[in-house]
């Protein structure tokens, strides 16, 4: 996936480049303007921290609730963990799969009446760090669900923080969305717009793939472990290009 997803990318764009002709061609090369700007690079990062993680997540949700609280955990007679037995104990992913989505939407518009307030980068800073840490700990309590027979007593706990990890991703889509108009003017801000939206939905594909992965691999803190550290990077790239004193735009 990770050769076939940038080559339907850069194909899509080849094609939608050579495909102009007329007035078309011309719209077409002011959206492609876009891409020497380097803030349309660090902007496509944070949405994909963002709205990326926001639809990746819900994708995602329902298969963790599944797999890691449906079934116990057990070591057979060599000691080896077993993933098979049905847990009679298991919460329902179609009960509470919908709640994370629902309140991740539902606070967006909050990130954006914040963000018009104090700034967009400072908010993003702010959800950026609390999703290094809530992703840092969801993936502690899934090891550590992963590893019991009674998975069922780390939901409460698991389920808790996944409705931060989607609180803190919607306030941060409404908050990225404010700062690509303040940053970009508004001839590019709607194909920057464009852009970092396609980029990031494909989070809705990539994230349920790498906590499926992990998980059949028996270490499935090791993807929210992977997040965390993309969301750090993407923190120090927020700093470095918006908010530290002499940064070429400063927002706020």
């Amino acid at each position: 996936m990770w050769v076939a997803i940038p080559l339907d990318i850069i194909g899509a764009l080849v094609v939608m480049r050579l495909a102009a002709f007329g007035a078309m061609k011309e719209n077409v090369a002011k959206q492609f303007a876009i891409f020497s700007n380097k803030h349309t690079w660090s902007l496509t990062a944070l949405y994909v921290v963002t709205f990326g993680s926001f639809i990746g997540f819900s994708m995602a949700l329902p298969l963790a609730i599944t797999v890691i609280f449906g079934f116990q955990h057990i070591p057979d007679a060599a000691g080896v963990m077993q993933h098979t037995l049905k847990n009679p104990n298991a919460p329902s992913a179609l009960t509470y799969a919908w709640i994370g989505p629902f309140v991740g939407a539902a606070v967006r518009p909050i990130g954006g009446w914040i963000s018009d307030k104090v700034g967009g980068s400072i908010v993003t800073q702010i959800i950026s760090a609390v999703m290094v840490v809530a992703s840092v700990a969801v993936g502690y309590v899934m090891m550590q669900a992963y590893a019991s027979s009674t998975p069922e007593q780390y939901f409460p706990m698991f389920m808790g923080l996944f409705i931060v990890l989607f609180a803190a991703s919607g306030v941060g889509n409404g908050s990225t969305f404010r700062s690509v108009g303040f940053i970009f003017d508004r001839q590019q801000a709607g194909p920057v717009l464009g852009w970092t939206s396609a980029v990031a939905a494909y989070g809705a594909f990539i994230a349920p793939v790498l906590i499926g992965q992990q998980i059949k691999a028996g270490t499935p803190q090791f993807a929210f472990y992977g997040f965390a550290v993309f969301y750090a990077l993407c923190l120090v790239v927020n700093w470095w290009f918006y908010l530290r004193a002499g940064s070429e735009i400063k927002n706020p």
